[in-house]
């Protein structure tokens, strides 16, 4: 990094230290650029850059080639800075996802900000959560946002015989419930929906067919206004448990009532699903819709469990 025209090979196996040491102890010079060539392919797999800087005049000729990590992909601009506390936060923000969910614009972002070398004082929490993906489709749906490329898949809602191919500009990703959602402009009707991640039962296709990038500006912001909007409009009664993880889980989103908590929430069927999880813990005063739906959950369970043959 600190030089622009690269350093050669042999530059850099007599000057970097491990490279150094080993060939002092007798290291043959066969085996320290089998290092090297290792240690490039780690660099790169970590996301550092290393640009190769061929002969002008036979640029295929690596003989005398130089190396560098390009500044400029490397490090941010000089007129960001950030303080030590920012450091920090951006660390733990970073550190919350997965590097798999990570896109690589992102990696980039976070490797440079790391690379500043700001000391960091203290912690800004004793841990960090992790986010962790199950859902197949995030990846693809997260690189066609990037790309800004409109995307099919197909979709499956409660109560549907046949998934249904949905063809949308997709705008964001977002979390809402622990629960991941697309938001995007349904291109068969020209309006903007919300869809649930766990009802793509099949590929995402990204097309080749692009849309402007400006429409993705405020999506997310604009995907959890509605789906809070949508939650305000729904609420359930419920009589929980004390003490129970029903209790724990559902009062963190809950408002007190005259018998029990009330509960918002954005779709009944996922709803259902929650709160069947809870068994005995929870019970349905109202909706009579959500009542039905968790009901249904129950007996299946039950059935599931007694009708293979135990005679119980």
């Amino acid at each position: 990094m600190a030089t622009e025209q690269g350093l050669t090979k042999d530059t850099i196996l007599s000057s970097v230290a491990g490279y150094r040491e080993q060939s002092e102890a007798g290291a043959s010079k066969d085996a320290l650029e089998k290092m090297f060539e290792r240690d490039k392919e780690s660099l790169r797999g970590l996301g550092v850059p290393i640009e190769t800087i061929g002969d002008y005049t036979d640029p295929d000729d690596l003989r005398e080639a130089r190396y560098r990590v390009p500044t400029a992909e490397y490090a941010l601009p000089a007129d960001i800075e950030f303080t030590p506390a920012e450091i920090a936060l951006l660390n733990v923000a970073g550190g919350v996802w997965s590097q798999s969910s990570l896109s690589a614009q992102a990696r980039s972002g976070l490797r440079k900000i790391r690379a500043l070398g700001i000391a960091v004082d203290e912690p800004i929490i004793g841990y960090s959560p992790r986010i962790s993906l199950r859902e197949p489709s995030f990846a693809a749906l997260q690189s066609a946002i990037e790309q800004s490329r409109v995307v099919t898949f197909p979709y499956l809602k409660p109560g549907e015989q046949a998934a249904r191919v949905r063809r949308i500009r997709p705008l964001a990703l977002v979390e809402y419930e622990a629960r991941w959602h697309v938001y995007g402009i349904d291109v068969a009707i020209g309006a903007d929906r919300t869809f649930l991640l766990s009802r793509i039962v099949g590929d995402v296709v990204i097309s080749r067919e692009s849309f402007e990038p400006t429409l993705r500006d405020g999506a997310g912001e604009r995907a959890l206004a509605g789906l809070r909007d949508v939650a305000a409009r729904n609420s359930a009664l419920l009589e929980v448990n004390p003490g129970s993880e029903a209790s724990l889980r559902l009062n963190r989103r809950a408002t007190p009532a005259e018998q029990g908590i009330r509960v918002p929430f954005v779709d009944v069927h996922v709803f259902a699903d929650e709160l069947a999880s809870y068994g005995p813990e929870v019970r349905v005063v109202e909706p009579a819709e959500l009542r039905v739906e968790v009901v249904r959950r129950l007996e299946a369970a039950l059935g599931t469990h007694t009708g293979s043959g135990s005679g119980r």
